[in-house]
């Protein structure tokens, strides 16, 4: 083995101002099970986050509740905590960013920044609200588009139509949190002066810091141009007032990733660790950050940037997941399938049914996963129940029953056939197993460990320990010891290799085995000679269908229980993730009209960026026989290289149009409000190009 490893891996933090949900946990599972690996193999390797605490949300939402925003962020941590905590993930140090740790980096990072003439003050023009008299964010104004006039779009973009704009925009603006009309005020603000750090920046984001998928996106930004960043936001606002500027506060966003500081600082102080081996520019320690690809923009120019130039270390790698969807659709609170973290527990369900269910889709990419609660129980109880658990359950008892517990290792059996083979073979698939779980690869890793229990189900069929226990002879008796020590040996392996994944389950085998907690290295070992065990309890039930139907119904009612009451503040603060109004049916058609539209299966052949253009993707689509070029506006939502070879739905007899870029001849058919959530139409297996859609 090599030398231990000295690792220290965050989470984004979750916004200190709604519950945790099924969307986010795909990130908290997958992180926890890369570091119960990294543990299991002997790394020294710490796992710290923290709730994001600041911003307007948080003030209002307090006042709103008529407590104090000190108050709120104290019971929300504790509610977020509680839900990690029910489905085993496991922090060194879960804490808040609204501490003095995280206040005084952010104070240190900005003054550095401030000396190396990286941060300015300027005067700029921004709407305000005379009534709460307070200056408001781009998503507390609402107004009419400046360009397709529909009502009650936000400030930044219209989700009707999908302009971006300035607030000053809108026409007939209004403020969401008095319904006044803002007034424009002038205010000094802060920035920091990201495009000086453009040539770092596009060094680093190519270094293998990130997925490819990643720096090819961020690429994206380049060619536009990086703008300084507004770092500064006007009391009244809950978070850190800037040094030497009264009445000004630093943006969230700043010292959120600074959280990540403060809580393993926090953690530094309570285990006596040294914080500056981590973080300080040579340091050979490494550091990870799981985020959703949301947040990139963020995590992958903002957040290298004041690392560098404020003396820090950079990110060793960030690695960026995808959405979470719910029977192919994002969650809905109609359908009951918004489900928190809570309500899944309070329902019964097992939290580690969840954890391989995730884990049999992640992997080390920037794809959504689906979760299909049709497939969740019949994957579940096929793996875990049918493949898993069941080849103790089918052996164990003849160990108590007839040998005292107690285990004993010929690897033949008494007609001289070895039996050594299955346990080299499982043994051998140690290291393949660890390098997926190192890349994050827990799809192949399952596909793996399952491949290894249908062979150890097999061993079990073929030698079939139930008719030997029939037999009252010397032979049969030694047989079926062998046969019963050999197979709890591989179920002890089997066990190693899911303990990432379902740890509350590997410490009911080690119970049952009556074996010390399993680490990587014991793959290479098996049960000692005369090793006893406890006797067999049932490990792992079967999920009930009924369970998850009670589970969306609970949902749902949960849905019809505040019908009427205004939805809470989002969980998460930018655009990108608010949740989208309903946009308004069109005028009707009749079927005439929509006989004439031609919808075709298409193979995107190819796709690639549009040079100078903000929006637009080229796309080559082959529709059998002949190839059509189109202009399609989802670049907000779509790397081209994810595209490549996808079906889609394209709208074959729609009149070529003439672009500056070249002729778009046809449309691709997409859904969604608009920015990152665009969803290319996708047919079903076994369409094929130039087929009609009906």
């Amino acid at each position: 083995m090599t030398s231990p490893r000295k690792i220290l891996v965050t989470s984004a933090l979750p916004y200190a101002n709604g519950p945790i949900h099924l969307g986010h946990l795909v990130e908290y599972i997958q992180t926890d099970i890369w570091v119960r690996f990294q543990k299991m193999r002997g790394h020294d390797c710490r796992y710290v986050c923290a709730d994001d605490t600041h911003g307007t949300p948080i003030m209002l939402r307090a006042e709103k509740e008529g407590i104090s925003p000190e108050e709120l962020i104290a019971r929300v941590h504790g509610e977020h905590l509680r839900d990690f905590t029910g489905f085993h993930i496991e922090f060194d140090n879960y804490y808040s960013t609204h501490s003095e740790e995280t206040r005084a980096h952010a104070a240190d990072i900005y003054g550095r920044l401030k000396d190396r003439g990286l941060i300015e003050s300027r005067a700029i023009e921004q709407y305000f609200d005379p009534v709460k008299e307070m200056f408001l964010p781009d998503r507390f104004i609402k107004g009419e588009c400046p360009k397709c006039h529909a009502k009650d779009q936000y400030g930044d973009s219209c989700e009707v139509c999908g302009t971006t704009y300035s607030p000053t925009d809108l026409i007939n603006p209004y403020s969401v949190v008095s319904g006044a009309a803002p007034v424009r005020r002038e205010s000094v603000h802060y920035f920091f002066k990201l495009g000086e750090c453009a040539e770092f920046l596009k060094d680093w984001t190519r270094s293998g810091a990130l997925q490819t998928e990643a720096a090819n996106k961020l690429n994206e930004w380049f060619e536009a141009g990086l703008s300084d960043w507004d770092i500064s936001r006007d009391a009244p606002y809950f978070g850190f007032e800037i040094p030497d500027a009264p009445g000004k506060y630093f943006y969230v966003w700043l010292d959120a990733p600074i959280g990540y500081m403060g809580s393993f600082q926090n953690l530094c102080d309570r285990l006596g660790l040294d914080f500056a081996e981590y973080w300080k520019k040579d340091s050979e320690a490494e550091l990870y950050h799981f985020i959703g690809k949301d947040i990139l923009y963020f995590h992958a120019l903002f957040w290298p940037a004041m690392l560098e130039h404020s003396g820090f270390r950079t990110p060793t790698r960030i690695f960026a997941h995808g959405f979470l969807t719910v029977n192919g659709e994002k969650m809905s609170k109609s359908r009951g399938t918004f489900i928190t973290a809570q309500s899944y527990l309070e329902q019964g369900l097992n939290p580690e049914w969840l954890r391989y269910y995730y884990a049999c889709k992640l992997n080390g990419t920037m794809e959504d996963i689906d979760l299909s609660l049709e497939d969740f129980v019949a994957r579940v109880n096929s793996d875990l129940v049918g493949k898993y658990i069941n080849i103790a359950s089918r052996t164990a008892g003849f160990v108590t029953k007839f040998f005292d517990g107690r285990l004993d290792v010929p690897m033949q059996l008494a007609d001289g056939e070895a039996l050594d083979f299955l346990i080299d073979r499982l043994r051998d698939s140690a290291e393949e197993i660890s390098g997926y779980y190192d890349s994050r690869d827990y799809n192949k890793a399952i596909r793996k460990i399952m491949e290894l229990a249908d062979e150890v189900n097999i061993f079990v069929n073929e030698k079939k320990p139930w008719e030997i226990a029939k037999r009252d002879d010397s032979y049969s008796r030694g047989d079926l010891r062998v046969v019963c020590a050999i197979t709890l040996n591989l179920f002890r392996l089997l066990t190693i290799y899911l303990k990432p994944i379902l740890p509350r389950l590997a410490e009911a085998v080690e119970g049952f085995l009556k074996i010390p907690s399993l680490t990587w290295q014991d793959a290479q070992t098996l049960l000692p000679q005369g090793h006893t065990i406890n006797d067999y309890r049932h490990l792992m039930t079967r999920i009930d269908p009924k369970q998850v139907d009670a589970l969306v119904e609970a949902n749902r009612q949960s849905l019809q229980a505040t019908a009427g009451q205004p939805e809470p503040h989002s969980q998460v603060r930018h655009a990108e993730h608010q949740q989208h109004q309903v946009q308004p049916i069109a005028e009707t058609i009749s079927i005439d009209d929509f006989a004439k539209v031609d919808l075709r299966i298409a193979r995107i052949a190819n796709a690639e960026h549009v040079e100078g253009a903000d929006k637009l993707l080229k796309l080559t689509l082959d529709l059998g026989g002949e190839t059509r070029t189109v202009f399609a506006g989802i670049k907000s939502a779509y790397a081209p290289e994810t595209l490549i070879g996808r079906l889609t739905v394209m709208v074959a007899n729609l009149a070529p149009r003439k672009m500056k870029f070249g002729l778009s001849e046809g449309m691709v058919l997409a859904a969604g409000p608009g920015g990152g959530d665009i969803f290319l139409l996708s047919p079903d297996e076994g369409a094929q190009p130039g087929m009609k859609v009906k």
